[in-house]
């Protein structure tokens, strides 16, 4: 997981850099959680930390290349309708548990989050 979630972002980071420099600046989005900002007893501590890692990582990245023309932003969803919440939305309690701790009622959309 942390290889995925925080090493993954890491390496893209590192990647894009020198093209970015060269073209005067740019603009990184990585994909965080809320779960990186805050903790809950409902999910892995792994997955907690991970997503906690790209939050510092894109924080980091955003003071250290501001002055080249370079941003680093992290966007944190809640849930949202993908395969990797699927499993948790077909158990009608875990589901409304879900819900229950989302302010909207429901759900996110991928396009919301797009």
């Amino acid at each position: 997981m942390m290889d995925i979630n925080a090493k993954g972002v890491f390496l893209g980071t590192k990647a894009v850099i020198p093209a970015m420099r060269r073209a005067g600046g740019g603009s990184i989005i990585n994909i965080s959680s809320q779960l990186g900002l805050v903790g809950t007893d409902n999910s892995s501590p792994q997955y907690q930390a991970s997503k906690g890692a790209v939050r510092l990582l894109t924080k980091a990245t955003a003071i250290q290349y501001a002055r080249e023309g370079i941003r680093a932003n992290s966007v944190h969803p809640g849930p949202i309708v993908t395969a990797m919440t699927e499993r948790r939305r077909a158990d009608p309690a875990q589901r409304q548990l879900m819900i229950s701790r989302i302010p909207l009622g429901r759900y996110g959309e991928p396009d919301e989050v797009a």
